[in-house]
C-alpha cells in the first residue's frame, strides 16, 4: 500500500512539475543551415540542388499530373535526406516510461 501511494505522488509530481517547464517560443523558430559544405556527401548536395530547382520552378504552365510527379519527387528525396543522418530520435513518452521504469527498479 504504501508502495503505490508513493508511485502515485511520484506520478502526480510528474505531472504538475514537467508541463511547467514548458512555454512557448515568441518568435518562430530558425532554419540553421550548415555553413560548411564539407560535412555533407556529394549524394545530399545534388538532393538538395534538385530541391531548390524544384521551388524555384514555374510551375503555372505544368500540367497536373507534371506536378504530382514532383511532388513525390520531393518527398522521395525528402525521406533519403533524413534517413541519411546518422542521429538517434526518441519521443517524449518513450523518455517517460524509460524513466518511470528506471525509478520503478
Amino acid at each position: 500500500m504504501r508502495k503505490k501511494a508513493f508511485y502515485m505522488m511520484v506520478m502526480a509530481m510528474l505531472f504538475v512539475l514537467v508541463p511547467g517547464t514548458v512555454s512557448a517560443n515568441e518568435t518562430p523558430p530558425v532554419n540553421h543551415v550548415r555553413e560548411k559544405t564539407d560535412d555533407i556527401p556529394e549524394e545530399i548536395k545534388i538532393m538538395i540542388d534538385r530541391i531548390h530547382e524544384i521551388k524555384d520552378m514555374d510551375k503555372s504552365d505544368l500540367s497536373r499530373s507534371e506536378r504530382k510527379e514532383l511532388r513525390k519527387e520531393v518527398r522521395t528525396i525528402k525521406k533519403a535526406v533524413r534517413g541519411s543522418g546518422n542521429g538517434i530520435y526518441i519521443s517524449s513518452g518513450a523518455i517517460i516510461i524509460i524513466l518511470l521504469l528506471i525509478i520503478i527498479l
